[in-house]
C-alpha cells in the first residue's frame, strides 16, 4: 500500500462483532479483516461493472 487514508467508520454492533470473531479466528487485526473483505471482490469486478 503506497498511500493509506484514515476514515472512520460506523458499524451496527452486531456487525463490528462478528468482524471481530471472523478477525480472530483468522489471526488477523479488525483493520487486517476489513481489508481482506473489501479487496477480495474487488478482484472479481469487471471495469464495466459501475453501482447504480
Amino acid at each position: 500500500m503506497d498511500h493509506e487514508v484514515r476514515i472512520t467508520l460506523r458499524l451496527p454492533a452486531d456487525l463490528h462483532t462478528w468482524l471481530t470473531a471472523q478477525a480472530k479466528s483468522a489471526r488477523r487485526s479488525l483493520n487486517s479483516e476489513i481489508l481482506h473483505r473489501l479487496e477480495a471482490p474487488r478482484c472479481d469486478v469487471s471495469v464495466d461493472d459501475q453501482s447504480p
